[in-house]
């Protein structure tokens, strides 16, 4: 009875203490994809009263409808751009800074803040101002090329330009955020693993690197490339406030096409489509990361 009892009281010590979260979780994230889940096989749309069960209908004009392939398109482009691009620079940023401390520690912090500006700043301020710099006749950077005898852009209204410029903007929002969790990565690595590589003969610095830094690095670069396609897939601030997926739809993506979809057009069914088509795309994402990354992460 004594063990039963104290088996018991342990049971509902666990139950205490993981309630709350499990609780917070179903209600928050399970039921409501559950329930997403069930609405993307229907007509359903909202303020309506009723509405019909149409099986796969919603995934199949998704992907059958050109406008639909065209945000699927899209972010598969922009993520893939995205992605390598913001932790290669971030990677770059972080090591030039951290060898940067060693030797002027307050032009370091500085630089670090502005890196780390668009991250902290509003986003949607951020997309005005990109907005007035990307002006094909008032803005800095058209400016700028014809004084060096080019011509300039409609970054913004160009078929063939805008989702390229998204992903600069892209690119340049992410930097700041992956250099600040690779620069904490940095930080972790002991000192006397350097040493003991110099003494094996790793002297220069792209041995150094090789042997050391990238290795150790691995579980900071395993979490910065979840993260970072994470967010590379939800892009919506920069396509709402800079293009709205225009022009002709060539800068439409999967989240600003559930928006329109859902809360413009009121198609809550076939938002709910795009919603899990999202989802899958972001876990099958994670999953290919975590399988390749993984199995090379050095834990130290």
């Amino acid at each position: 009875m004594t063990a039963l009892s104290r088996r018991t009281r342990e049971t509902l010590t666990d139950l205490w203490l993981t309630g709350p979260a499990v609780a917070a979780m179903l209600l928050l994230i399970v039921i409501p994809v559950v329930l997403v889940a069930v609405l993307s096989f229907t007509d359903y749309q909202f303020g309506a009263r009723r509405f019909d069960w149409i099986g796969w209908d919603n995934y199949r004009e998704l992907f059958t409808d050109p406008i639909g392939r065209r945000a699927i398109t899209n972010t598969l482009i922009y993520v893939a751009i995205v992605i390598p691009f913001s932790m290669g620079l971030g990677l770059l940023v972080a090591l030039g800074l951290h060898r940067m401390a060693q030797w002027a520690p307050r032009l370091s912090d500085a630089l670090r803040a502005a890196y780390f500006l668009p991250v902290a700043a509003t986003l949607v301020a951020m997309a005005v101002a990109w907005q007035m710099l990307l002006h094909p006749s008032l803005g800095l950077i058209n400016a700028a090329l014809r004084e060096l005898g080019l011509p300039g852009q409609n970054w913004l209204s160009d078929r063939g330009l805008v989702l390229y410029t998204l992903a600069v903007i892209g690119v340049w929002q992410s930097v700041g955020y992956t250099m600040v969790l690779y620069l904490a990565g940095l930080a972790a690595i002991p000192g006397d693993l350097y040493e003991a590589a110099a003494v094996d003969g790793a002297e220069r610095g792209w041995e150094r690197f090789w042997t050391v830094t990238w290795p150790l690095l691995g579980p900071t670069t395993l979490f910065v490339a979840v993260i970072t396609a994470t967010n590379a897939f939800r892009v919506f601030e920069t396509v709402a406030t800079l293009t709205r997926g225009e022009p002709a739809f060539a800068s439409d993506t999967l989240v600003y096409a559930l928006y329109r979809e859902g809360f413009v057009y009121f198609k809550a069914g076939y938002a709910s489509a795009i919603t899990m088509v999202f989802f899958v795309f972001v876990l099958l994402v994670t999953l290919i990361k975590f399988r390749v990354l993984e199995s090379r992460v050095h834990y130290r």
